[in-house]
């Protein structure tokens, strides 16, 4: 599973090499991989914030997942304030039409996103929790068993 923290510490160099890099005239074409790895790690956070809402149910026994609404919501915060400081910077510097131009190239990552590195990770979950589901089913079958036995002697 992907970790909130990871996430919004990728966001947070991401956001300030395209600080940096506004700061010093470059235009968003030649900051693509700082806008990539900023957009990629949005999308990453909206992932979490998904599977956190659905939380395995291996998972959900425990107690990591309040810890992981906390982390999330921490996170969230942050990108929103790094969201809004940055359409505020390009705004000013480069033009409302650059801000745009950002949000499509956001909204083109996240699909990309979701389409396969996301749905790569919803298929390791659904293999981690059958897999376990299944080891689970047979540990109660041959206790059953053993009981019977047990009990028929």
């Amino acid at each position: 599973m992907i970790d909130p923290v990871t996430v919004i510490t990728g966001a947070t160099f991401a956001f300030n090499t395209l600080k940096q890099g506004i700061q010093v005239g470059k235009d968003l074409e030649d900051m693509g991989g700082a806008l990539s790895k900023w957009a990629g790690s949005m999308a990453d956070l909206d992932f979490v914030e998904r599977q956190n809402q659905k939380p395995p149910w291996y998972k959900a026994l425990g107690s990591g997942v309040e810890a992981d609404a906390m982390q999330i919501f921490a996170a969230r915060k942050k990108a929103e304030s790094m969201r809004k400081e940055l359409k505020t910077f390009i705004s000013f510097t480069m033009g409302p039409s650059a801000w745009e131009e950002l949000l499509k190239i956001e909204a083109d990552i996240r699909i990309q996103k979701r389409e396969h590195e996301h749905r790569q990770e919803e298929i390791k979950q659904a293999i981690i929790e059958w897999t376990l589901g299944g080891f689970l089913f047979s540990l109660i079958i041959g206790g059953l068993f053993i009981f019977v036995l047990l009990v028929t002697r």
